[in-house]
């Protein structure tokens, strides 16, 4: 049976989960607590990949003392060996005697193994306790489990008439300093960044995070499928190697050394483009990718929205106009109002002197 208290440390376990929202990936973002006489003896987050996870630091800083406690997960415990061991074992170990938990782990490897193993060890089991809230912290490893696809987030800028660049394609700066603050936030929380080779010929973009206390940079992907970059393009010069997703079948050795600081990646064709599908089916295969962030043109977002791969739209909206001439939010073809793609919109709010706008793609619409 569910009561207050449960409600409250679930809450408590899923602020702690929040704590790792930049830097637990490939992993899920985990919290736990660990509660007796109803008072919290112990709690944790799972802070990176390859590091203990949450049950495991709850139970270290419950210092012996949580035979007969109750644990609070926003995820399955988890029952298979990996870089750390099963922490279901753990709480058996432990002595708990009740685990409640917010959602089961999608990962194939747990999807309930887990919470079989605490019934079978004789601990009471309740939940999914919160479960929509828990699903919210892990999206991009939830889809990647159950489709083999990331998350896609697509982050654009736009005026006030809905144009996202001048027609000669320049849009540095549409939006204010606290938007451009904000986008950073994004960017810290996903495994990989995607762009395309327009905007890094026509704003030259770092695409790196610069928030303080940030270790881990996300990939950074340039879809190219002419292999037009340049070479001596800033993105280079940053950090890790940059993925530069082309469609070229062979590229001749001096072509390579003009991006030896790129890994050359060569991707089907669709369209005579890169078949975008394809490029992140290979992301989540290789690299273990779950959020995306394509921080693009019109063209290339319009792309991943009419390939259906877009999950999350970000659009910041600032007060100026930019003129008929000036490139739309996206390059996609409509032709009548049967074709619209509707939009279900999730959040508004104004970020400095700019509007942000959340919205996800509504099927039923």
């Amino acid at each position: 049976m569910i009561n207050e208290l449960d409600r409250l440390m679930m809450l408590r376990a899923l602020q702690l989960a929040e704590e790792g929202l930049y830097s637990t990936s490939p992993n899920p973002r985990v919290g736990c607590v660990l509660v007796r006489d109803e008072k919290i003896i112990g709690e944790g987050f799972h802070r990176k990949a390859g590091e203990a996870h949450a049950e495991i630091i709850a139970l270290q800083a419950a210092n012996g003392q949580a035979r007969g406690a109750t644990a609070y997960v926003s995820l399955e415990p988890c029952a298979h060996q990996g870089r750390t061991g099963p922490c279901a074992e753990a709480l058996i170990k432990a002595g708990v005697s009740r685990v409640v938990f917010a959602m089961e782990d999608p990962n194939p490897l747990v999807a309930g193994n887990g919470l079989q193993m605490l019934r079978d060890a004789g601990i009471d089991i309740s939940g999914p306790l919160m479960e929509e809230s828990a699903r919210q912290l892990n999206p991009g490893f939830i889809k990647r489990m159950n489709s083999g696809l990331p998350w896609v987030r697509c982050k654009l800028a736009m005026s006030l008439d809905g144009r996202t660049a001048m027609a000669d394609g320049k849009s540095q700066w549409i939006t204010g300093s606290a938007a451009r603050a904000d986008v950073q936030k994004f960017r810290a929380r996903s495994c990989a960044i995607i762009t395309g080779v327009d905007t890094v010929i026509h704003d030259d973009p770092k695409l790196n995070v610069r928030l303080p206390d940030i270790e881990r940079q996300p990939l950074r992907v340039i879809v190219d499928s002419k292999l037009r970059t340049p070479p001596q393009s800033t993105i280079f010069t940053l950090g890790e190697k940059v993925i530069l997703a082309h469609t070229q079948e062979s590229v001749s050795e001096n072509r390579a050394k003009e991006f030896s600081n790129a890994n050359l990646l060569v991707c089907p064709q669709k369209n005579d483009k890169v078949d975008l599908r394809s490029l992140l089916q290979t992301l989540v295969k290789e690299q273990q990718v779950n959020e995306v962030l394509v921080e693009a043109g019109a063209k290339l977002c319009g792309g991943f929205l009419a390939a259906g791969l877009v999950d999350e739209i970000i659009v910041y909206m600032t007060s100026k106009l930019m003129g008929r001439d000036a490139r739309p939010l996206f390059d996609i073809s409509i032709t009548s109002m049967a074709g619209q793609l509707a939009l279900s919109i999730q959040d508004i709010r104004a970020v400095g002197g700019d509007w942000r706008i959340t919205a996800i793609p509504d099927p039923e619409g």
